[in-house]
């Protein structure tokens, strides 16, 4: 009994491992992922406390990969950004307070002229 726990464990283990280093688990929604969690908890006839700790830790994983793509697509992107040259958010909000600035003076100067 105590060897097909180990077993099991192992398996468990090794099949996690196997679904979390690939970022497909990151892309799953929520439902796929309880879903596939399920599934192999029955396959794994784990009971029900480790398939619902399984659940949870697959599920956690899932939004930590999420996150982490995220983070990676949001590097890349500002990367190219940067790369182009192009103006990003804090540049405009700069060049719409110098034309604000600009556009009271002038407004100023031809309300001192009339």
């Amino acid at each position: 009994m105590k060897i097909n726990n180990l077993k099991i464990n192992k398996m468990k283990n090794l099949l996690k491992k196997v679904i979390l280093t690939g970022i497909g688990i990151g892309l799953m929604t929520k439902d796929k992922v309880e879903e596939f969690a399920k599934k192999t908890a029955e396959e794994a006839k784990m009971t029900e406390e480790e398939a619902r700790k399984f659940a949870d830790e697959v599920l956690k994983q899932s939004e930590d990969s999420k996150q982490k793509i995220e983070e990676m697509i949001d590097k890349q992107v500002k990367k190219s950004i940067d790369k182009l040259g192009l103006a990003n958010k804090e540049d405009m909000e700069k060049i719409e307070k110098k034309l604000s600035k600009l556009q009271s003076t002038l407004n100023k100067k031809a309300n001192f002229k009339e």
